[in-house]
């Protein structure tokens, strides 16, 4: 066969270069003819907990969905890194006490604490943080309200809506102050809604739990946020009443979430605070003189005049039946997928689980050994650590830690998992089996 000499490429036009030597030239395609794969997602698996995707980040950690296998519900989960809490000013000590308290507190507008996970680190009975991660599991809540108040020009709720969220606000402080803890960071930021509108206070890092044969109620420390602190700690004061902070505080989220503005402001916290001490604000006049008038006497500057539960709630505004004037701000779309109904994003790691080889069967589950419960004590006992501060008889610490269905936890390593990964080679249905039944489990929340 004849071998044709090579052409210059100046011979062609640009035109035709496409069209000469198609096994020289890279061929050009329309965008239209690309196909594009989303990555597979991964199925990963804290405890009974199945992973989904993030759903905030904060200074603390970031917040990602979950979805209990064996109950099928949606919660919440608290990432907690302990390099990262090293670093922020009382870190580990708030996160440690955030979780004391939310284990003893039920109610409807609190949040509610599931359960909480932690790695085998270095972990000794009774010291989670040792760990070097922690995960806060919590019942799932939609939004939050500052980003309700975000996706609204107008930065502020109608009158009607307002006052749905600020009498449950007032219902779950009154429980808080009933149980002896002062919250000291209301804001709209720490307030969280469900899907059917409940409001739960959430973030209790900075919350003081008042001793219980404590006389009054006396807190000398504050790390709450700036614009929502009274004037008694902006000007300094050693000590000051607890409850009345938090009266403050409501006051000034009622003020932020009817109007839309601040009743203090500041160039910087120094200015901020300076305007604070005074005193020295003004309501705007579509407010009306009932809730122009509560706003007055929750940001009572004396806190021995300022308003108390008891006075808010027989308040004309607060008792009255508002009609609904104006359209309710609805939940916004997630702000990562632009999903308006916010679907559970547990879908398509339920989809990996579905399809996972069973070559993969131990990486995948061989995580759950790592993962234990908080609880380490024997019914009736406490660790040593609580029981000190509790003063109540210090119970007998277990060596190990409880695994989650309440047995006990054999330590994790490389002979225990040679051993099981030899029984499932030479035992294949009881391997399928294991696979199959958690697979069984969470089948039917696709179908939902």
């Amino acid at each position: 066969m004849d071998m044709q000499e090579p052409q210059q490429l100046g011979m062609f036009a640009e035109s035709e270069l496409m069209s000469v030597g198609m096994d020289t030239f890279i061929h050009r395609i329309d965008s239209t003819e690309v196909i594009y794969q989303p990555r597979r997602k991964r199925a990963k698996l804290i405890g009974k907990y199945l992973m989904g995707d993030l759903l905030g980040e904060g200074s603390y950690g970031k917040v990602k969905e979950m979805l209990d296998s064996e109950t099928l519900c949606r919660r919440a989960v608290k990432i907690l890194k302990k390099k990262k809490l090293r670093r922020i000013p009382n870190g580990e000590a708030n996160v440690k006490k955030e979780i004391q308290l939310l284990r003893r507190l039920r109610h409807k507008n609190v949040i509610q604490l599931v359960d909480v996970l932690y790695n085998e680190e270095n972990v000794q009975a009774g010291h989670f943080l040792n760990s070097a991660f922690t995960y806060m599991v919590m019942e799932y809540c939609v939004c939050g309200m500052q980003e309700m108040l975000d996706s609204v020009p107008e930065k502020r709720f109608p009158v009607f809506q307002a006052h749905g969220y600020f009498c449950q606000l007032i219902d779950g402080l009154e429980y808080l102050h009933s149980q002896g803890i002062v919250h000291k960071d209301i804001k709209p930021g720490n307030l969280l809604l469900t899907t059917n509108g409940t409001l739960k206070i959430s973030d209790l890092g900075v919350a003081e739990a008042l001793h219980p044969f404590a006389e009054d109620d006396t807190c000398r420390t504050s790390q709450g946020s700036p614009a929502f602190q009274p004037p008694e700690i902006a000007n300094g004061l050693d000590t000051f009443s607890g409850f009345k902070v938090d009266i403050w505080s409501a006051g000034v989220t009622l003020y932020n979430i009817t109007t839309g503005l601040y009743p203090f402001e500041g160039d910087n916290i120094y200015k901020l605070f300076e305007n604070i001490g005074k005193g020295d604000y003004t309501i705007p006049e579509d407010c009306g003189p009932p809730l122009s008038d509560l706003l007055r006497g929750m940001l009572e500057y004396d806190p021995a005049k300022r308003f108390s539960i008891q006075q808010i709630r027989q308040h004309n505004w607060f008792r009255k039946k508002h009609a609904q004037a104006e359209a309710l701000v609805p939940i916004p779309p997630s702000p990562e997928t632009k999903d308006r109904w916010r679907s559970m994003t547990a879908v398509p790691y339920l989809e990996d689980l579905h399809g996972y080889n069973e070559e993969e069967d131990d990486d995948l589950y061989d995580f759950e050994d790592d993962i234990y419960t908080q609880d380490l004590t024997v019914p009736g006992q406490v660790p040593e650590e609580e029981a000190g501060q509790n003063g109540q008889s210090r119970g007998r610490a277990l060596p190990k830690g409880v695994c989650m269905n309440g047995t006990e936890a054999a330590q994790p390593g490389s002979r225990a998992r040679a051993e099981r990964r030899a029984s499932a080679s030479s035992n294949p249905s009881r391997k399928a089996c294991s696979a199959s039944s958690k697979i069984r489990k969470l089948s039917t929340c696709k179908q939902q």
